[in-house]
């Protein structure tokens, strides 16, 4: 069954303003600035599997200004607009490269370049107070924290890819029973 422009712009908003509250609370409690992120993230797979790149793009977008302009913490609507709010949309795409060793590097070096604009951006509009926090426990623990970055980036790739598999097998025949 074609879905009406109307089904899916509807679909799109409940999909944003679920990763908005999710943001939100991500910020509220205080321990989400980069699980919130994430979470958001995943909301862009029925999306991008029903009605492809142009509309999960779209709802990036509109999420991506709502984060900037509602979520009080920087840092967590920085991470969700930078790094990982289009990665779905980009995985696609990267998965589309033959070599695997290739596709990983390129993976990992949009996550860490994103993740470096994001505290040069919070630098720039913070202060120095940022990079005296990060620098706070020394260079051994940044680097510990840019490798527990880089893992749970490389966990949510896995996600990614079961939460799209769970999508097609379980939800989607689901929901197409009772639409």
């Amino acid at each position: 069954m074609r879905k009406t422009e109307s089904q899916k712009i509807a679909l799109c908003g409940m999909l944003g303003a679920l990763s908005v509250v999710l943001l939100l609370l991500g910020s509220a409690l205080q321990i989400g600035t980069y699980a919130a992120p994430m979470l958001a993230a995943f909301l862009l797979i029925p999306v991008l599997e029903e009605y492809g790149t142009r509309y999960a793009l779209t709802l990036y977008v509109c999420v991506a200004i709502l984060a900037v302009l509602f979520v009080p913490e920087t840092e967590l609507a920085l991470f969700y607009v930078l790094v990982m709010g289009y990665y779905p949309v980009l995985r696609v795409k990267l998965n589309g490269v033959k070599s695997t060793l290739l596709r990983w590097v390129l993976k990992f070096a949009v996550f860490n370049a994103g993740t470096v604009l994001v505290y040069l951006l919070l630098f720039a509009l913070l202060g120095p107070a940022v990079l005296d926090e990060l620098l706070a426990d020394g260079i051994g623990m940044l680097a510990a924290l840019l490798a527990a970055g880089n893992l749970s980036f490389w966990l949510c790739d896995r996600a990614l890819v079961a939460l799209t598999r769970y999508y097609h097998v379980i939800l989607k025949p689901k929901l197409k029973k009772k639409f």
